[in-house]
């Protein structure tokens, strides 16, 4: 913690960095003044498309909008005010959304206190208990971009339904709705059609980019909470990041890309407790989405707390984050990070999305498309429509039926002290898990678990939810990683109105479709498939903890 006390601090309208100086200064080279010399600073205020090369310039112009989406945001002000006192009496709001399109106001909402049902899942569990929770005094907000999202759509389909059902005539069912999306896109049509409330997006910021747009900005309003405030903290930071020095935004995206090319390319994202919730699982996706391609990329580890496995190691860059600090405390909130972070969220969404794009000028790759997502998206299609493949299990243990790769042990234990022994030194385990976060919320300590026994960086995600934002780095980052999926039996399953599908057969679609796209990479894929989801996350959590290092 005195190293980052020592060394220079990065500050600007209550945004400080510290510690990345000396991340930088690890470097044969600075990468902070290489990226000064060549004038990013100022090119990426000014929204140059050019700083990312030639092939990446047609994305980058249409995708740089970012940068000062927050000012135009104001616009949205007198909208959302209006909005909310319409709607005043549907207190308990319920975003349909995936990706970039539900992160950010899931940190708002949780860092801010209000309360927001996020609704980023296709199990049918889990969706049917939000459609049982205050129906009659709910408003859902649709999410989504491009107005295609499958996932997205299913939620706005259901609801409609619920609605119908409960004795809502199609105009008091409209008022229920409000949809984001872009311009042009399907769903304002689909909107216009239901009668519901329509607030259009930026349309220049990509939906990893989106947090000070309508997408971040809607559902947090219609939850409580005062969004100028967010603008405002961003606006602050935002004279500074033309700067050469003085430019916190800056410093942490060259400590990012310097460290990634010294080997250090996996990046563990904890709290320092000062009061900022779930930033990491916004960042996550920033990071890997934007970064995870042509063979490269920064592999975001979202850790519980400081002392949790996985937070540090050889080839691990440790960064904490957290709210401004007051006088006295130190950085990392009793962590040892090598990089803190800390300031008001508002000018932490923005210096996170400037320090990824400097990041991607650092790597040489397009921050700003996706190209691999719509593999799994494709496998998935294909999957419904002819229906799901044949599969027998390698062995079945109590509740869980293993689907191993040939070669593998023929007990649970031994199947994943295989799959651990296999990451390397510069492997990594991603987990992913194909159930209720909320029913099944004791899956996710495997991460912890399982780095623990592993001693290597072990990632958990939700399906599927994190094929919008890790699913990405997976398939176009580096191809060091092994997985491990985990999905469930369904007890009671639920029909996506108006299509020929379940919300369960749509989840196993989801889940063989991203199995195909990993296995086709001659990446080692595990599935464990809960026969009894109770009995089966407590078998599993036994075998991992009795794993040793």
């Amino acid at each position: 913690m005195s190293d980052l006390l020592a060394g220079p601090v990065e500050a600007a309208a209550g945004l400080a960095v510290y510690g990345a100086d000396a991340v930088d200064k690890a470097a044969p080279a600075s990468t902070r003044d290489a990226l000064v010399k060549a004038g990013v600073p100022g090119k990426l205020a000014g929204k140059d498309a050019s700083l990312w090369g030639p092939d990446a310039e047609a994305e980058a112009k249409i995708r740089l909008g970012w940068v000062d989406t927050h000012q135009r945001s104001r616009e949205l002000l007198t909208q959302l005010a209006e909005l909310s006192a319409e709607l005043a009496d549907l207190d308990h709001v319920v975003l349909a959304g995936m990706g970039g399109s539900s992160l950010a106001p899931e940190v708002i909402t949780r860092t801010l206190g209000r309360p927001l049902t996020v609704l980023d899942t296709t199990d049918p569990g889990q969706v049917r208990a939000a459609l049982g929770d205050r129906l009659e005094r709910t408003v859902v907000v649709v999410a989504s971009k491009s107005g295609s999202t499958v996932e997205t759509d299913s939620h706005r389909r259901a609801y409609w339904q619920a609605f119908l059902d409960a004795g809502m005539t199609e105009a008091e069912a409209g008022r229920h709705f409000v949809i984001v999306t872009d311009p042009g896109s399907p769903l304002e049509a689909t909107a216009a059609e239901m009668g519901a409330f329509t607030v259009l997006a930026d349309p220049n910021v990509g939906g990893r980019y989106s947090a000070l747009t309508a997408f971040g900005l809607v559902p947090s309003a219609l939850a409580g909470v005062e969004v100028a405030e967010l603008l405002d903290q961003a606006d602050a930071l935002a004279a500074s990041l033309g700067a050469d020095r003085d430019n916190p935004a800056l410093a942490l995206g060259a400590a990012l890309g310097a460290a990634a090319t010294l080997a250090r390319d996996k990046v563990a994202l904890v709290s320092d407790g000062t009061g900022i919730d779930g930033l990491g699982d916004w960042a996550e996706q920033l990071i890997a989405e934007s970064t995870g391609k042509a063979g490269v990329g920064i592999l975001p580890v979202v850790v519980e707390s400081p002392q949790s496995p996985g937070a540090t190691g050889p080839d691990v860059l440790t960064v904490s984050y957290g709210g401004a600090l007051a006088a006295g405390d130190l950085p990392g909130g009793g962590a040892n990070p090598d990089v803190a972070v800390n300031g008001p969220l508002g000018a932490q969404f923005l210096a996170w999305e400037y320090a990824t794009a400097v990041a991607g000028v650092v790597l040489g790759i397009d921050p700003f498309n996706q190209p691999n997502v719509t593999e799994s998206k494709e496998n998935t299609n294909k999957i419904l429509a002819s229906g799901l493949p044949a599969e027998t299990p390698s062995f079945t243990e109590g509740a869980i039926e293993v689907y191993a790769p040939q070669g593998a042990p023929g007990d649970l234990a031994g199947v994943l002290r295989w799959l651990l022994d296999g990451l390397g030194d510069d492997g990594y385990l991603a987990v992913m898990a194909y159930l209720d976060r909320f029913a099944d919320a004791d899956t996710a300590r495997l991460r912890t678990l399982l780095a623990q026994a592993g001693g290597r960086p072990v990632t958990f995600g939700w399906g599927p939810r994190f094929l919008h934002s890790t699913g990405q780095y997976h398939k176009g980052g580096p191809q060091v990683g092994s997985y491990l999926q985990v999905t469930g039996a369904v007890a009671e399953d639920l029909a996506v109105p108006g299509k020929p599908y379940t919300f369960g057969e749509l989840q196993a679609a989801q889940a063989a479709g991203d199995r195909e796209a990993l296995a086709g990479r001659q990446r080692p894929v595990l599935r464990l498939h809960l026969t009894d989801r109770a009995a089966g996350v407590a078998q599993l959590l036994d075998a991992a903890g009795q794993l040793r290092a």
